[in-house]
This record gives C-alpha cells, structure tokens and sequence, in this order.
C-alpha cells in the first residue's frame, strides 16, 4: 500500500501501488488523486505531502509576478502530464505562502525542491523546459 496526499483536500489516502493511476480518487472529497495538472497548494497541504506522502513530491515555488515563474508555469504543467502518478506535481505560491517560502530557504523563484520519504533530495532554480524538469526530477527521485 502506498500513502498519497490529496492535492485538494490533504487527506492521506492508502491505495495499493497499482491503483497509483490516473483514474483513482479521494476517499473523502471525491477529486482525482492524479490528473496531470499541478495543484496550486497552501503551505498546510504541502506539509502533509511531503510528511506523509510516500511517492517522491516535487514541488514548484512561484509567485504571480515573477516573469520566469510564468514562462515555467506550462513547462511545469506538461511536465505532471509525464511524470504522474510516479511523483507528484504541486505548486506553492511564495508570495501567498511566505513564512513556509522563507523556512524552505527560498532565495529565488522559480525554485523546483524534490521530497522523498519526508526529506528533501534535491533543489534547482530558474525556468526549464519539460524534459529538462523530467530529466532532472527523476534523478533526483531516483526514478
């Protein structure tokens, strides 16, 4: 079984590795656990996904006015058509989210941060293209 955190709601939810799919859902708010488009995430539901997440949580910190965030953002999107269910796909708005942005240690934006197993593994800044954030986030997961 595997430990996976609803992107909208932040229950956990156990499912059994081959239901790491597309099609599985929320046990309690009934959205799709995986749908290839990143969540924009409070600091409360990142938390819970990398604490208790048990597929890798990439992570992608952004904010409204930064023009590279804006240039990234459909890479970014792309990138989770790929790379989902294997690891999740999340976005976290640095200016909506500054406390955790600063505990996070973020200097600059757009900044990608790898989580697996509740620790961070990897960490790089500045816009990429989908196959350069494919390419790098599955190194850093180990994938």
């Amino acid at each position: 079984m595997a430990h996976v955190v609803c992107s909208d709601c932040g229950t956990t939810n156990r499912m059994p590795a081959i239901s790491l799919a597309t099609s599985a859902k929320c046990g309690k708010c009934g959205q799709p656990m995986f749908d290839g488009q990143p969540r924009d995430v409070t600091g409360a539901i990142l938390e819970k996904q990398i604490a208790r997440s048990d597929i890798p949580v990439l992570v992608d910190i952004w904010a409204p006015w930064c023009g590279p965030c804006r240039v990234m953002g459909p890479q970014f999107e792309a990138a989770a058509k790929v790379g989902e269910p294997g690891m999740r796909f999340v976005k976290l708005n640095s200016d909506e989210n500054q406390e955790l942005a600063a505990r996070l240690g973020i200097r600059g934006i757009p900044t990608m941060i790898m989580f697996r197993n509740g620790q961070e593994v990897g960490r790089v800044s500045g816009a990429m293209q989908t196959r350069q954030i494919l390419q790098w986030a599955q190194e850093q997961a180990g994938l």
